[in-house]
C-alpha cells in the first residue's frame, strides 16, 4: 500500500472506518485489501456529496491555503517541508473546531480514553501471546 492515501501505521490508535469520497484511489484492490486485512470499514460519500465529508474539505482548504500556496512542489525538500508545516500545525495552530485548541492539545486530551492497537488487538485476540500465527501481520 505505499502509495494510500493513509497510512496506517501513522496513527497511534486503530481505526475503526474511513469515510471517503469516491476517488478510484480507495476502489483499488489494494487499498480495499489493505482495509480488509485491518478490519477497516469503509463508507464512500455519496457522488456530488462533499458537504459529507466537510472535515476532509476544511483540512485540503487548510493545507492548500497555508502550505501549497507557497510551497515550491519541485523542490527536492518538499517532503521535509510538508512533514514541518504538518508538525508546526498540529502543535501551535488553534482552531475554532477544537473550541480554540490545537490539534494536539485535543488528541492529548483524549489520549487517556484512547485504546492502542496492541490494546485492542489483545481484546480481539485473548489467545495472542499464546499463539502469534493468528494475529494481525505488523
Amino acid at each position: 500500500m505505499s502509495a494510500s492515501p493513509f497510512q496506517i501505521e501513522e496513527f497511534p490508535f486503530p481505526i475503526q472506518a474511513i469515510q471517503t469520497d469516491r476517488g478510484r484511489e480507495f476502489f483499488a484492490y489494494s487499498f480495499q485489501e489493505k482495509l480488509m486485512e485491518y478490519a477497516i470499514k469503509f463508507r464512500p460519500v455519496r457522488p456530488a456529496s462533499p458537504h459529507l465529508n466537510g472535515r476532509v474539505e476544511r483540512s485540503q482548504r487548510t493545507d492548500l491555503d497555508e502550505f501549497y500556496r507557497n510551497a515550491n512542489l519541485k523542490s527536492p525538500d518538499l517532503s521535509q517541508r510538508l512533514e514541518e508545516w504538518q508538525d508546526h500545525y498540529n502543535q501551535y495552530a488553534f482552531t475554532d473546531s477544537l473550541n480554540g485548541r490545537t490539534p494536539w492539545e485535543a488528541w492529548s486530551e483524549r489520549l487517556s480514553v484512547t485504546p492502542f492497537h496492541d490494546e485492542v488487538e489483545a481484546a480481539y485476540n485473548p489467545l495472542r501471546g499464546e499463539d502469534s500465527s493468528s494475529a494481525r501481520p505488523d
